[in-house]
Protein backbone atom coordinates (compact mmCIF):
# COMPACT_ATOMS: atom_id res chain seq x y z
CA UNK A 1 0.00 0.00 0.00
CA UNK A 2 1.75 3.55 -0.74
CA UNK A 3 2.01 5.56 2.40
CA UNK A 4 -0.45 8.44 0.86
CA UNK A 5 -2.83 5.64 1.11
CA UNK A 6 -2.16 4.62 4.64
CA UNK A 7 -2.04 8.12 5.67
CA UNK A 8 -5.45 9.08 4.78
CA UNK A 9 -6.87 5.17 6.05
CA UNK A 10 -5.31 6.85 9.49
CA UNK A 11 -7.16 10.02 9.05
CA UNK A 12 -10.39 7.98 8.38
CA UNK A 13 -9.83 6.02 11.44
CA UNK A 14 -8.77 8.30 13.56
CA UNK A 15 -12.38 7.95 15.61
CA UNK A 16 -11.12 4.33 16.50
CA UNK A 17 -8.47 5.65 18.63
CA UNK A 18 -7.85 6.74 22.77
CA UNK A 19 -10.83 8.14 24.22
CA UNK A 20 -13.68 7.99 21.43
CA UNK A 21 -13.83 11.36 20.92
CA UNK A 22 -11.42 11.54 18.35
CA UNK A 23 -13.43 13.13 14.87
CA UNK A 24 -14.16 10.27 12.43
CA UNK A 25 -12.58 12.33 9.65
CA UNK A 26 -9.99 14.94 9.50
CA UNK A 27 -9.42 16.80 6.62
CA UNK A 28 -6.00 18.94 6.18
CA UNK A 29 -6.94 21.79 3.73
CA UNK A 30 -4.06 23.01 1.38
CA UNK A 31 -4.28 26.83 0.65
CA UNK A 32 -1.07 29.31 -0.76
CA UNK A 33 0.60 32.14 0.78
CA UNK A 34 -0.63 33.58 4.10
CA UNK A 35 -1.53 36.74 2.73
CA UNK A 36 -3.38 35.32 -0.36
CA UNK A 37 -6.90 34.46 -0.69
CA UNK A 38 -6.53 30.42 -0.26
CA UNK A 39 -5.61 30.72 3.43
CA UNK A 40 -8.48 32.72 4.57
CA UNK A 41 -10.72 30.85 2.78
CA UNK A 42 -8.98 27.09 3.69
CA UNK A 43 -9.45 28.19 7.19
CA UNK A 44 -12.38 29.98 6.73
CA UNK A 45 -13.91 26.39 5.45
CA UNK A 46 -12.36 24.77 8.08
CA UNK A 47 -13.88 26.55 10.91
CA UNK A 48 -17.26 26.28 9.30
CA UNK A 49 -16.88 22.61 9.06
CA UNK A 50 -15.55 22.95 12.39
CA UNK A 51 -18.67 24.95 13.87
CA UNK A 52 -21.10 22.90 12.41
CA UNK A 53 -20.07 19.15 11.57
CA UNK A 54 -18.01 18.07 14.64
CA UNK A 55 -20.81 16.48 16.14
CA UNK A 56 -20.97 14.28 13.21
CA UNK A 57 -17.70 13.49 13.24
CA UNK A 58 -16.09 15.63 10.90
CA UNK A 59 -13.39 18.20 11.59
CA UNK A 60 -11.01 20.12 9.34
CA UNK A 61 -7.74 22.55 9.48
CA UNK A 62 -6.03 24.56 7.16
CA UNK A 63 -2.27 24.78 6.00
CA UNK A 64 -0.43 27.76 4.31
CA UNK A 65 1.30 25.83 1.45
CA UNK A 66 3.17 26.57 -2.21
CA UNK A 67 0.03 26.54 -3.44
CA UNK A 68 -2.01 24.92 -6.65
CA UNK A 69 0.74 22.27 -8.03
CA UNK A 70 1.46 21.48 -4.43
CA UNK A 71 -1.20 20.93 -3.37
CA UNK A 72 -2.62 18.61 -6.02
CA UNK A 73 0.75 16.27 -5.40
CA UNK A 74 0.20 16.52 -1.51
CA UNK A 75 -3.45 15.55 -1.83
CA UNK A 76 -1.82 12.77 -4.12
CA UNK A 77 0.52 11.21 -1.31
CA UNK A 78 -1.94 11.92 1.58
CA UNK A 79 -0.21 14.73 3.52
CA UNK A 80 -3.19 16.42 2.35
CA UNK A 81 -7.42 15.27 1.80
CA UNK A 82 -8.34 18.83 0.41
CA UNK A 83 -7.05 21.87 -0.81
CA UNK A 84 -7.71 25.28 -3.33
CA UNK A 85 -6.16 25.20 -6.74
CA UNK A 86 -6.81 26.64 -9.82
CA UNK A 87 -8.46 24.58 -12.60
CA UNK A 88 -6.09 24.60 -15.25
CA UNK A 89 -3.47 23.06 -12.53
CA UNK A 90 -6.06 20.56 -11.81
CA UNK A 91 -6.44 19.76 -14.69
CA UNK A 92 -2.68 19.19 -16.14
CA UNK A 93 -2.29 16.96 -13.08
CA UNK A 94 -5.26 14.82 -13.69
CA UNK A 95 -4.69 14.45 -17.36
CA UNK A 96 -0.52 14.23 -16.63
CA UNK A 97 -0.09 17.36 -19.06
CA UNK A 98 2.67 19.72 -18.85
CA UNK A 99 6.27 19.25 -17.48
CA UNK A 100 5.45 18.88 -14.10
CA UNK A 101 2.75 15.72 -14.71
CA UNK A 102 3.76 15.00 -18.07
CA UNK A 103 3.25 10.62 -17.98
CA UNK A 104 2.41 10.85 -14.14
CA UNK A 105 -1.40 11.99 -13.69
CA UNK A 106 -2.61 12.80 -10.41
CA UNK A 107 -5.93 10.88 -10.67
CA UNK A 108 -6.94 11.18 -6.75
CA UNK A 109 -8.12 14.58 -6.95
CA UNK A 110 -11.81 14.94 -7.77
CA UNK A 111 -13.40 18.55 -7.84
CA UNK A 112 -16.37 20.19 -5.36
CA UNK A 113 -16.81 23.30 -6.82
CA UNK A 114 -15.50 26.37 -8.44
CA UNK A 115 -15.36 28.86 -6.31
CA UNK A 116 -14.20 32.34 -7.65
CA UNK A 117 -12.15 33.94 -10.48
CA UNK A 118 -8.53 34.88 -10.05
CA UNK A 119 -7.11 37.57 -11.16
CA UNK A 120 -3.41 37.99 -12.62
CA UNK A 121 -1.56 40.73 -10.96
CA UNK A 122 1.19 42.03 -12.89
CA UNK A 123 2.81 45.12 -10.14
CA UNK A 124 6.16 47.16 -11.05
CA UNK A 125 8.04 49.12 -8.26
CA UNK A 126 8.44 52.93 -8.97
CA UNK A 127 11.45 54.00 -10.78
CA UNK A 128 11.39 50.80 -12.56
CA UNK A 129 11.02 51.88 -16.33
CA UNK A 130 8.27 49.03 -17.07
CA UNK A 131 5.22 50.46 -18.63
CA UNK A 132 4.76 46.51 -20.22
CA UNK A 133 5.56 42.88 -20.09
CA UNK A 134 8.54 43.50 -22.71
CA UNK A 135 10.06 46.18 -20.22
CA UNK A 136 11.10 43.40 -18.21
CA UNK A 137 14.29 42.00 -20.20
CA UNK A 138 16.93 42.13 -17.71
CA UNK A 139 15.11 43.17 -14.89
CA UNK A 140 14.48 41.24 -11.51
CA UNK A 141 11.30 39.72 -11.38
CA UNK A 142 9.04 37.79 -8.94
CA UNK A 143 7.49 34.45 -10.84
CA UNK A 144 5.60 32.78 -8.05
CA UNK A 145 6.80 29.99 -5.24
CA UNK A 146 8.82 27.34 -6.92
CA UNK A 147 5.86 24.56 -8.52
CA UNK A 148 3.07 26.66 -7.90
CA UNK A 149 0.37 27.53 -10.34
CA UNK A 150 1.69 31.24 -10.70
CA UNK A 151 4.83 30.35 -11.98
CA UNK A 152 2.93 28.12 -14.01
CA UNK A 153 1.04 30.67 -15.63
CA UNK A 154 3.72 33.29 -15.62
CA UNK A 155 5.59 30.72 -17.93
CA UNK A 156 2.93 30.81 -20.56
CA UNK A 157 2.51 34.66 -20.07
CA UNK A 158 6.22 35.40 -21.18
CA UNK A 159 6.02 32.61 -24.15
CA UNK A 160 2.70 34.00 -25.58
CA UNK A 161 5.21 37.01 -25.33
CA UNK A 162 7.83 35.27 -27.13
CA UNK A 163 9.93 35.44 -23.75
CA UNK A 164 11.31 32.92 -21.43
CA UNK A 165 12.86 33.18 -17.80
CA UNK A 166 16.13 33.50 -18.99
CA UNK A 167 15.00 37.03 -20.62
CA UNK A 168 14.86 38.18 -16.81
CA UNK A 169 18.12 39.38 -15.14
CA UNK A 170 16.81 36.94 -12.58
CA UNK A 171 13.53 34.99 -12.10
CA UNK A 172 12.87 35.29 -8.17
CA UNK A 173 10.77 32.36 -6.48
CA UNK A 174 9.51 32.37 -2.85
CA UNK A 175 6.59 33.29 -1.16
CA UNK A 176 4.75 36.45 -2.28
CA UNK A 177 4.84 37.91 1.24
CA UNK A 178 8.64 38.22 1.15
CA UNK A 179 8.25 39.30 -3.10
CA UNK A 180 6.60 42.97 -1.82
CA UNK A 181 8.89 43.58 0.74
CA UNK A 182 12.04 43.15 -1.79
CA UNK A 183 9.46 45.21 -4.49
CA UNK A 184 9.34 47.69 -1.43
CA UNK A 185 12.91 47.70 -0.98
CA UNK A 186 14.16 47.82 -4.80
CA UNK A 187 15.34 44.29 -4.72
CA UNK A 188 12.97 43.40 -7.35
CA UNK A 189 11.10 45.37 -10.10
CA UNK A 190 7.95 43.55 -10.50
CA UNK A 191 5.67 40.48 -9.54
CA UNK A 192 3.44 38.48 -10.82
CA UNK A 193 0.46 36.74 -8.51
CA UNK A 194 -2.67 35.17 -9.50
CA UNK A 195 -5.20 35.82 -6.47
CA UNK A 196 -8.54 37.05 -6.09
CA UNK A 197 -9.24 40.77 -6.23
CA UNK A 198 -8.46 42.66 -3.02
CA UNK A 199 -5.85 40.23 -1.72
CA UNK A 200 -3.97 41.14 1.27
CA UNK A 201 -0.19 40.86 -0.33
CA UNK A 202 -1.63 42.96 -3.58
CA UNK A 203 -3.10 45.65 -1.40
CA UNK A 204 0.31 45.79 0.48
CA UNK A 205 2.42 45.94 -2.61
CA UNK A 206 -0.09 49.12 -3.89
CA UNK A 207 -0.11 50.99 -0.46
CA UNK A 208 3.39 50.08 0.85
CA UNK A 209 5.20 49.59 -1.94
CA UNK A 210 3.80 52.11 -4.18
CA UNK A 211 3.60 49.11 -6.79
CA UNK A 212 1.55 50.37 -9.92
CA UNK A 213 -0.58 47.66 -12.02
CA UNK A 214 1.26 46.56 -15.74
CA UNK A 215 -1.66 45.66 -18.02
CA UNK A 216 -1.59 42.97 -20.67
CA UNK A 217 -1.77 43.29 -23.61
CA UNK A 218 -5.12 42.64 -25.92
CA UNK A 219 -2.89 40.33 -28.32
CA UNK A 220 -1.03 38.15 -25.79
CA UNK A 221 -4.18 37.70 -23.98
CA UNK A 222 -5.80 36.52 -26.75
CA UNK A 223 -2.84 34.36 -27.36
CA UNK A 224 -3.51 32.90 -24.24
CA UNK A 225 -7.19 31.98 -24.50
CA UNK A 226 -7.29 30.80 -27.57
CA UNK A 227 -4.00 28.08 -26.51
CA UNK A 228 -5.10 27.52 -22.93
CA UNK A 229 -9.15 27.63 -22.50
CA UNK A 230 -8.98 27.97 -19.07
CA UNK A 231 -8.31 31.23 -19.19
CA UNK A 232 -10.37 34.39 -19.89
CA UNK A 233 -10.04 37.69 -19.76
CA UNK A 234 -11.00 39.73 -17.15
CA UNK A 235 -10.72 43.46 -15.65
CA UNK A 236 -9.52 44.42 -12.31
CA UNK A 237 -12.13 47.38 -11.80
CA UNK A 238 -10.81 50.33 -11.00
CA UNK A 239 -10.18 51.41 -7.60
CA UNK A 240 -9.61 47.56 -6.31
CA UNK A 241 -6.51 48.84 -5.33
CA UNK A 242 -5.02 52.16 -3.90
CA UNK A 243 -3.80 54.24 -6.59
CA UNK A 244 -5.14 52.03 -9.26
CA UNK A 245 -7.68 54.80 -10.89
CA UNK A 246 -8.37 52.39 -13.76
CA UNK A 247 -9.42 48.77 -15.24
CA UNK A 248 -6.46 46.62 -15.68
CA UNK A 249 -6.87 44.05 -18.42
CA UNK A 250 -5.36 40.99 -17.51
CA UNK A 251 -6.17 37.23 -17.83
CA UNK A 252 -8.47 34.97 -14.58
CA UNK A 253 -8.47 31.60 -13.86
CA UNK A 254 -10.77 29.86 -11.49
CA UNK A 255 -9.66 28.99 -7.54
CA UNK A 256 -11.44 25.48 -7.14
CA UNK A 257 -12.08 23.93 -4.20
CA UNK A 258 -10.97 19.84 -4.33
CA UNK A 259 -10.59 16.52 -2.65
CA UNK A 260 -9.21 13.82 -2.34
CA UNK A 261 -11.61 10.48 -4.52
CA UNK A 262 -11.22 8.42 -1.03
CA UNK A 263 -12.95 10.94 0.82
CA UNK A 264 -16.35 8.84 1.55
CA UNK A 265 -19.71 10.33 -0.47
CA UNK A 266 -21.78 11.13 2.60
CA UNK A 267 -18.71 13.26 4.10
CA UNK A 268 -18.28 15.53 0.93
CA UNK A 269 -21.93 15.55 0.55
CA UNK A 270 -22.57 17.49 3.89
CA UNK A 271 -19.56 19.49 3.58
CA UNK A 272 -20.77 20.98 0.03
CA UNK A 273 -24.23 21.15 1.34
CA UNK A 274 -23.15 22.92 4.20
CA UNK A 275 -21.45 25.36 2.25
CA UNK A 276 -23.11 26.36 -0.62
CA UNK A 277 -26.81 25.74 0.52
CA UNK A 278 -27.35 25.66 4.45
CA UNK A 279 -24.98 28.22 5.86
CA UNK A 280 -24.35 29.85 2.29
CA UNK A 281 -24.55 33.33 3.50
CA UNK A 282 -22.20 32.54 5.93
CA UNK A 283 -19.84 31.21 3.65
CA UNK A 284 -19.67 34.20 1.24
CA UNK A 285 -18.86 36.21 4.15
CA UNK A 286 -15.42 34.81 4.59
CA UNK A 287 -13.65 36.79 2.02
CA UNK A 288 -15.32 39.40 -0.74
CA UNK A 289 -13.84 36.89 -3.35
CA UNK A 290 -16.80 34.44 -2.73
CA UNK A 291 -18.83 37.22 -1.50
CA UNK A 292 -18.81 38.80 -5.45
CA UNK A 293 -18.89 35.98 -7.31
CA UNK A 294 -19.76 32.51 -5.46
CA UNK A 295 -23.15 31.30 -6.97
CA UNK A 296 -23.64 27.72 -6.47
CA UNK A 297 -25.81 27.64 -9.77
CA UNK A 298 -22.43 28.61 -11.56
CA UNK A 299 -20.27 26.19 -8.92
CA UNK A 300 -19.05 24.17 -12.12
CA UNK A 301 -18.32 26.67 -14.86
CA UNK A 302 -14.87 26.18 -15.09
CA UNK A 303 -14.73 22.92 -13.28
CA UNK A 304 -12.10 21.23 -15.52
CA UNK A 305 -11.83 17.48 -13.29
CA UNK A 306 -14.35 15.07 -12.40
CA UNK A 307 -16.17 15.66 -9.30
CA UNK A 308 -16.58 13.61 -6.07
CA UNK A 309 -20.11 11.85 -6.09
CA UNK A 310 -20.74 13.60 -2.74
CA UNK A 311 -20.81 16.87 -4.34
CA UNK A 312 -22.10 15.16 -7.40
CA UNK A 313 -25.42 13.99 -5.17
CA UNK A 314 -25.84 17.70 -3.92
CA UNK A 315 -25.93 19.38 -7.25
CA UNK A 316 -28.43 16.63 -9.02
CA UNK A 317 -30.48 17.55 -5.67
CA UNK A 318 -30.55 20.90 -6.56
CA UNK A 319 -31.02 20.33 -10.40
CA UNK A 320 -27.69 21.75 -11.44
CA UNK A 321 -26.05 20.43 -15.03
CA UNK A 322 -23.16 18.36 -14.43
CA UNK A 323 -20.88 19.06 -17.38
CA UNK A 324 -19.63 16.13 -19.64
CA UNK A 325 -15.86 17.27 -18.08
CA UNK A 326 -17.26 17.16 -14.75
CA UNK A 327 -19.22 13.93 -14.69
CA UNK A 328 -18.15 11.67 -11.88
CA UNK A 329 -15.77 8.53 -12.16
CA UNK A 330 -14.69 5.73 -10.37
Amino acid sequence: MKKGKLFLAAVLALALSGTGLAAKVFLTIGSGSVTGVYYPVSSGIAKMINTYLAKEGIRANARSTGGSKYNVKAIDQGQLQAALAQNDVIYFAYNGLTETFKNKPIKSIRGIAALYPEFMHILARPGSGIKTIYDMKGKKVYVGDIGSGVEATTKQIFAAAGMSFDDLAQAVHGKVGQAVELLQDGKIDALFYTVGAGSAAMQNATTIAKAYFVPLPLDIIQKLISKFPYYTQVIIPPNTYEGQTVSVPTIGVKATFIIHKDIPADVVYKIAKLLFVDKVDEFKKIHPALGTFFDVKKALDGMTIPIHEGAAKLYEELGIEIPEIAKPVK
